[in-house]
């Protein structure tokens, strides 16, 4: 079974990946959590590319084409083999970042972040796909309660922010194994809802 975290930075998907990691191990499950871009030897290199604040310049053609290419080393190297293994793996983050990122917030056709999708991927299409919602707002809220500066991607603005938000929301619209959740909601109820979502698959 392949699960994907998606939302903007800093709605809380990294502290849900870890606790759905953990329940997922409770109930006698083999689980594999990795994060995007990285995951790999390859992709941790891009991803240093990726976040550093002084690749300022970069190309939003460029940024597309490097998160392609982590992806496609993650799922060739990791993922797929894992699936085949019978092994629950748990994506921060997929193509559906790159969607609502480089697509709606950068502006990127459409068409093109499909076709680049489908062929860094192979396909291969999550099985469940949680959205954490959260307003743009937040963001700035939660940055400045850890105190933290933000990377390349954080430091994009609050317009791009809500472009992304609203390519997220209209991609949870129109794919059913979307499950949107209020990312406001306390972690301990957000934690309960998406374990009652997993468990149906897994028994």
């Amino acid at each position: 079974m392949l699960i994907t975290f998606e939302g903007i930075d800093f709605c809380g998907k990294s502290t849900q990946v870890k606790r759905l990691e953990d329940r997922v191990r409770a109930s006698d499950r083999t689980v594999r959590v990795l994060r995007e871009p990285g995951g790999t030897p390859i992709g941790e290199v891009i991803r240093g590319l990726l976040l550093d604040r002084a690749h300022a310049a970069m190309t939003d053609a460029g940024e597309l084409l490097l998160f392609s290419a982590s992806r496609s080393q993650l799922v060739q190297d990791v993922v797929r083999p894992a699936l085949n293994a019978g092994t629950v793996v748990i994506l921060d983050r997929y193509y559906d970042s790159t969607t609502a990122y480089q697509g709606y917030g950068r502006g990127i056709p459409l068409d093109v972040i499909h076709a680049v999708n489908r062929f860094a991927t192979g396909g291969l299409v999550p099985d469940l796909t949680f959205l954490l919602d959260i307003p743009e707002d937040e963001i700035e809220r939660r940055m400045q309660q850890v105190r933290h500066t933000g990377d390349r991607m954080e430091s994009s603005g609050r317009q791009f922010y809500g472009r992304v938000r609203a390519g997220y929301r209209a991609l949870a619209g129109k794919e059913s194994r979307f499950r949107m959740l209020d990312g406001m909601k306390p972690v301990d109820d957000l934690e309960r809802m998406i374990w009652e979502e997993v468990r149906q698959w897994l028994t």
